[in-house]
């Protein structure tokens, strides 16, 4: 069943994309969550005017996004935490802890636009994870969790 969805849903989409999805999923979970719409032809007709007033738009944001993913790129976070003599760490550090670095050296990123590469980390040492500013723009950033 073809559908447009609504908003970015992970593994699946971003908004505004024409996807295929088994039936079942997409009127038993998409469509009754407002995540997606069904692609009708006067859907699919709507759509297509909805982006071509769009596509000027996301220009202006693909440069914006462009230009602070290369802020980004050549960026080393320090992250604190509490550790054991033997280095490995109480806890792990998530995305809330990234995002409030980046805060700190003066990006606004929300945590959600946040992945990182190795999922759990606890123990010191230096470590990546991707920021996806935009559907094309998703930068590396570098980040070393070290002992308070």
């Amino acid at each position: 069943m073809e559908i447009i969805l609504r908003e970015d849903i992970d593994k699946l989409g971003s908004k505004d994309d024409l996807v295929v999805v088994r039936p079942g999923y997409a009127r038993n979970f998409l469509i009754p969550g407002k995540m997606a719409i069904a692609a009708t032809p006067s859907a699919k007709k709507i759509h297509a005017e909805n982006q071509r007033q769009r596509a000027h738009k996301q220009e202006k944001i693909l440069a914006i996004a462009q230009e602070l993913a290369a802020k980004l790129e050549g960026l080393t976070l320090s992250i604190g935490a509490k550790a054991g003599e033997n280095g490995k760490i109480f806890g792990s550090v998530n995305t809330i802890q990234i995002a409030e670095a980046l805060a700190k050296a003066g990006f606004e990123i929300d945590r959600k636009q946040i992945k990182i590469a190795d999922e759990n980390i606890k123990e010191l040492g230096s470590y990546e994870a991707i920021v996806k500013l935009h559907k094309k723009v998703a930068p590396m950033v570098k980040f070393d969790v070290v002992g308070e």
